[in-house]
């Protein structure tokens, strides 16, 4: 299958997720960073994201005109 074959076939997602999985993949294989530390950056991003939609006890309430 050529390049321009699989980008017909991917969804907009599919293709997001291919873009990621190629990316990674040639970093890795270059030595640019390992497994592990990706595994770690990876798990370091998803605990912030987690942090970030959970409003902390106590904390004081944005008012709605400062929300995102």
């Amino acid at each position: 299958m050529s390049f321009e074959e699989a980008l017909m076939l991917a969804s907009r997602d599919e293709g997001f997720k291919a873009t990621v999985y190629a990316m990674n993949t040639l970093l890795i294989q270059k030595g640019v960073y390992t497994q592990g530390e990706f595994q770690t950056l990876f798990v370091e991003w998803v605990e912030r994201e987690q942090r970030r939609k959970v409003p902390e006890t106590g904390r004081p309430q944005a008012s709605s005109a400062y929300s995102a």
